[in-house]
């Protein structure tokens, strides 16, 4: 069966807007022959990330945070210091990994996500 691809254009939209819908798409969601524990052979292309309309309140206001796992070993990062470090792709592929259930299907799943500016 061959590979289909939807393409998302991002240019004016928001990122939850555009990020949840990629990931519906990466879930088989959109498609009729959806099944829960299969992932579909859909890939999902985002074409003008940097065009999307980001807040300049949101970017400074939301932190992302990890943990080394060594005491005193957490870390935080702006998205507006994310997005100058990596770019925006790396934000929306961060928004969409979080809205992707975590299960062993996850990381297929995102493999199938393309992100062009």
């Amino acid at each position: 069966m061959a590979t289909k691809t939807f393409t998302i254009d991002a240019a004016g939209r928001t990122l939850g807007r555009v990020a949840s819908e990629a990931a519906q798409t990466l879930q088989g969601k959109k498609s009729a022959d959806f099944v829960r524990n299969i992932v579909p052979d859909i890939e999902v292309v985002v074409t003008n990330a940097s065009k999307m309309s980001i807040s300049a309140k949101r970017a400074a206001g939301k932190v992302y945070t990890r943990y080394t796992g060594f005491p005193g070993g957490l870390r935080e990062v702006s998205m507006k210091e994310l997005m100058q470090k990596k770019g925006v792709a790396e934000v929306l592929r961060k928004t969409v990994d979080g809205m992707i259930p975590r299960n062993k299907l996850r990381k297929e799943r995102m493999k199938r996500l393309k992100i062009e500016d």
